[in-house]
């Protein structure tokens, strides 16, 4: 098995094996969304992972900066999915310009690796300082108050299976909360049909709850246009082309649109 701190993040090729995305489906909700909302030209992507997302957002015709934390994952965007400018940047705290962009696009539950107050804060007045007045904030996530009162997605692993290159890998996730911490922890084992011995991988999203992020919104000088749990790029049905956001904030996912005030 391939050596790496974090198998998916550090081969973004095997992300995008694992996670097959071949009818951008979430770039194709994300432009839909910026364009209900009548969201300008320019738009930040941030932790925008192998650059599937935002390279769409370019091809719709969009001025796109595509930013991550991962060297590895914006040397791949570079070479694969070409178009948008691709920088280095941190989500707990950037400053790529003052009212540099019209929208800020954060997808797959990257909000969510704020798992502190202060890690919130920092992305939060990120973004304001990034938009311009009337500028957008789009973001989509797993919703805490799903997991008030509900197990299933707790405790018992999830098995996958894919192959990639020849290899036939195996993944095995189990979920649980730690709510002293307000952590939706993961824990990923990995095997492989090459002879590698196993991978043991850890990490950990923040439950934030509707009315929590409503309230730091807020303060942060946003105001929340949308607060909806489906449909989008990871529910079940997905979404679809004409749908429209529906009004429940308490299934497995959360989508988020804010309009930062002047």
């Amino acid at each position: 098995m391939t050596g790496s701190a974090n198998l998916l993040t550090d081969n973004p090729a095997l992300y995008e094996a694992r996670f097959p995305d071949p009818g951008r489906l979430a770039g194709r909700w994300a432009e839909d969304t910026l364009r209900r909302y009548g969201a300008g030209p320019r738009v930040l992507d941030i932790g925008c992972g192998t650059g599937r997302d935002a390279a769409h957002l370019h091809a719709a015709g969009r001025r796109v900066t595509a930013a991550d934390l991962s060297g590895a994952m914006l040397a791949y965007a570079r070479e694969h999915h070409p178009g948008p400018d691709h920088v280095r940047a941190d989500l707990h705290g950037f400053d790529l310009g003052t009212g540099a962009f019209d929208a800020v696009v954060c997808l797959d539950s990257s909000l969510l690796y704020c798992h502190t107050n202060a890690q919130l804060d920092g992305f939060l007045t990120s973004c304001r300082r990034s938009l311009a007045p009337g500028g957008l904030l789009v973001a989509e996530m797993r919703n805490g108050a799903f997991f008030l009162g509900r197990t299933e997605l707790l405790g018992t692993p999830a098995v996958n299976g894919f192959t990639w290159r020849g290899t036939a890998y195996r993944s095995s996730t189990t979920l649980h909360v730690d709510r002293a911490a307000q952590l939706l922890r993961r824990t990923r084992v990995w095997t492989s049909d090459d002879g590698a011995p196993p991978v043991e991988q850890r990490s950990a999203w923040r439950l934030l709850f509707p009315q929590e992020l409503r309230h730091l919104l807020a303060v942060h000088g946003f105001e929340v246009l949308a607060l909806y749990d489906r449909p989008g790029p990871r529910t079940d049905p997905p979404w679809r082309e004409g749908d429209p956001p529906a009004a429940t904030a308490d299934g497995d996912r959360l989508h988020l649109v804010a309009r930062s005030r002047a």
